[in-house]
């Protein structure tokens, strides 16, 4: 009896999780996401003012920290916004949901670090940028579960971006300060669109079925 009870318990939880893992995530924020884009376009212009155009291995350095600590500062606004999210809801099913949209972004991230120490090391660090934007469009694939449809647009941008800067001749250029300010920029105010027009179109539609049942 307790073996049936056990493996009712274990295919119940099993189906709250594929449940929560398809079910679109009402906690990301239109704000946050033009947030991040605010965050490339302040990079862009600290790298534009400090160094435009890398070119030696003390540029490199300071081209890094510049856009770490961008990617620092976008994930602390993302992961904030998640926990308040969490916090204001507790019912298991928007908790279950927040986990696993917090835990989706982690492979290509982890994949992003692994790549870009082993550019570093090997002395290539001009495909630094393109293995940014190709990780990041696979975040972005990798949540497509939980964010408007659309959005899958912004991730085939971003994979496209870098798999151009990868098989550039001279991939030095890619570390132009506008490169990843630009692109950046315009996926996160994309995606905020999107999230907003998303909102707006719900909205409306609950409006309406409401209107009709008075």
């Amino acid at each position: 009896m307790n073996v049936e009870v056990e493996r009712a318990l274990a295919d119940l939880t099993e189906v709250r999780d594929r449940l929560a893992s398809v079910q679109r995530f009402r906690g990301y924020s239109s704000r946050v996401a033009a947030i991040s884009g605010g965050i490339a376009l302040l990079g862009g212009l600290v790298q534009a003012a400090l160094v435009p155009h890398p070119s030696s291995l003390s540029d490199v350095r300071l081209y890094v920290t510049i856009w770490i600590s961008c990617l620092v500062a976008a994930l602390a606004v993302y992961y904030g916004n998640l926990l308040g999210w969490y916090l204001r809801n507790d019912g298991r099913q928007a908790r279950y949901q927040s986990k696993t949209v917090s835990l989706s972004l982690l492979p290509a991230l982890a994949l992003g670090a692994v790549l870009s120490l082993a550019v570093c090391l090997q002395g290539v660090p001009a495909m630094l940028p393109g293995i940014w934007y190709a990780c990041y469009g696979l975040a972005l694939f990798a949540s497509r579960n939980h964010v408007p449809r659309a959005v899958l647009s912004v991730a085939a941008m971003f994979g496209l971006i870098g798999a151009a800067l990868l098989l550039m001749p001279n991939q030095w250029s890619a570390l132009a300060w506008w490169v990843m300010a630009a692109g950046f920029a315009i996926g996160q105010f994309w995606i905020g669109w999107l999230i907003a027009a998303e909102g707006a179109i719900e909205s409306n539609t609950m409006s309406e079925i409401s209107h009709e049942r008075q």
